[in-house]
């Protein structure tokens, strides 16, 4: 594969994967501005997200995190060496093995409930209500962890046969099941909030059962989970097991399964703080955070995981030129898109969390605590971003002990910084804390990837950033000028969406004529999928 075919190969997967996020993102905030309206940042709320943060914990150490990482080299490695027949045996001897493993690991959940609870959030146990609710919908919704580990499987498998858009589009029917959940099925409860943490197991069946068919397009559905598999068809022409590969992706999930561990630790530290501040604090944090998750999942994450299976496939094939070109571009497009996402939120952190959340029991001083946080949260996008491309990059070259020394060293800051900043900024604080550890992440592992691979054209990646900022600042100012001239929180709520989005609308413009102008070779890239998309359109009308 070449560095160009690499480029455009990444390119290709993140605007599927991006637009599917974007999709599923815009259903997620109606999600949470409805969950926002019925709960408010009341009791109930507080207990579902430290609830619903459990889950996502092991959603990310045994799903979409370390098994998705590990699976993926392995798995684009076995595609060019196997026969179809044994690629479909592996495969069903690894959601065999998989699905056990989850199931012990929901019960053993459902059962260390209460202690996982008062380690993550200590400050509920004092309150005995708050507490026994946040233990009961955890327990309800651990089943969640099965589908969603499962789902993970089936998305390593679709990404590395290069097919992204299904498991991109499956959290848009987590998040109808919620919405639907909350405001049909909850009203006759006589407890609401169960109705969220039924939505959340219900939800992740439906993302896991959305893979299936296109599992089956690929031949790679595991039509039958028995034991009784013919040694015929678990054997390689050359005696090789696929017991093999299977324990090679075991091995990579171990540290990677302490890297992310120890990141999802942070979390922990952060709700453990958190339970001791004035209620409302987590659902200020929980808000805050799913805003900053809007550039990182549409852009950040979509290069990420369209850049594991190109640059796997590099790797294999020893290209080690086309490997360094398309990290730097990898890089380099993430920090064009997330730059003005990191400054636009900063600046129009206030004006987005009244829009979008201030109603029914969620009121102004709750949307002014939670931009407030926003505020913090904003500035750590791009090392986020950025930090998510280069752990990629680790795990292409089967390496999943660097972001393990990473997530050590990133859990270190954060315990350090929140010790620093949450007396005198609140939870304010700890989201600062989050963004000045991911910063730090993101130096200690760009230094050992370039000792790993050599240089990988950072010149181009620093330019770009400086360019990409300076168009930033400018739009930034523009932003605040609009905001300010229109008294945004006088307006009506109609005339607020239409300002928000037309104030938006002209701070894209902006930075995209300052990029032009400023000569950022990314913002190229945008007009060049733009006319491929119009170029394909019109070849499929005149084939007609």
């Amino acid at each position: 594969m070449s560095a160009k075919d690499g480029k455009d190969k990444i390119v290709g997967a993140a605007s599927v994967m991006g637009s599917a996020t974007m999709l599923s993102r815009v259903l997620g905030y109606i999600r949470d501005a409805v969950i926002a309206y019925i709960f408010g940042a009341s009791v109930s709320a507080d207990a579902f997200f430290v609830a619903f943060r459990i889950s996502n914990l092991f959603r990310r150490l045994v799903g979409e995190g370390a098994l998705t990482s590990s699976f993926i080299p392995i798995f684009t490695e076995l595609i060019s060496i196997r026969s179809k027949e044994e690629l479909r045996a592996f495969v069903l001897r690894f959601f065999l093995l998989f699905s056990c493993i989850l199931v012990v690991l929901a019960a053993l959940g459902v059962f260390f409930t209460p202690w996982l609870v008062s380690v993550m959030a200590p400050g509920f146990v004092i309150t005995a209500d708050k507490f026994d609710l946040t233990v009961t919908l955890t327990r309800f919704m651990f089943p969640y962890v099965v589908f969603i580990g499962l789902m993970a499987i089936a998305m390593g498998i679709l990404n590395s046969y290069r097919h992204f858009a299904a498991p991109a589009l499956s959290p848009v029917l987590f998040n109808i099941t919620l919405i639907f959940m909350t405001l049909v099925v909850a009203p006759f409860m006589r407890s609401p909030v169960y109705a969220l943490a039924i939505g959340v197991v219900i939800g992740g069946f439906f993302q896991f059962a959305l893979q299936l068919p296109f599992l089956a397009r690929y031949e790679m559905l595991p039509k039958n989970l028995s034991l009784k598999i013919s040694s015929s068809v678990l054997s390689t022409a050359n005696g090789t097991s696929v017991d093999k590969p299977v324990s090679r992706i075991l091995l990579l999930m171990g540290p990677a399964l302490l890297g992310i561990g120890v990141y999802q630790l942070n979390i922990f530290v952060t709700l453990r703080f958190a339970s001791h501040l004035p209620q409302g604090s987590i659902t200020y944090l929980y808000y805050a955070g799913r805003l900053m998750e809007l550039p990182l999942g549409v852009f950040g994450v979509a290069i990420a995981q369209a850049v594991l299976p190109a640059l796997s496939t590099m790797v294999v094939s020893k290209d080690m030129d086309g490997f360094r070109s398309s990290l730097s571009f990898a890089l380099r497009l993430v920090n064009f898109v997330n730059i003005p996402a990191m400054v636009g939120l900063f600046v129009l952190s206030i004006p987005i969390i009244d829009l979008l959340f201030v109603r029914g029991r969620f009121s102004s001083q709750d949307g002014l605590l939670t931009s407030y946080a926003l505020s913090f949260y904003a500035l750590g996008i791009v090392p986020v971003a950025a930090s998510r491309i280069v752990v990629a990059v680790f795990y292409s070259l089967k390496d999943t002990k660097t972001p393990l020394i990473g997530a050590l060293i990133t859990f270190a800051v954060n315990i350090v910084a929140c010790l620093l900043l949450v007396g005198p900024l609140g939870h304010g604080g700890l989201a600062l804390a989050t963004t000045l550890s991911s910063l730090v992440n993101l130096i200690f592992l760009g230094y050992m990837l370039r000792l790993r691979v050599g240089g990988f054209e950072l010149a181009s990646i620093f330019s770009s950033g400086i360019r990409s900022s300076i168009a930033a600042l400018l739009m930034a100012i523009v932003l605040y000028l609009s905001i300010y001239w229109l008294q945004f929180g006088a307006l009506t709520l109609a005339l607020k969406v239409i300002s928000l989005i037309g104030i938006i609308a002209i701070g894209a413009v902006v930075y995209m004529v300052a990029s032009y102008i400023l000569k950022v070779p990314e913002q190229a890239i945008l007009k060049e999928i733009l006319l491929g998309k119009l170029a394909a359109r019109g070849s499929k009308k005149r084939a007609k």
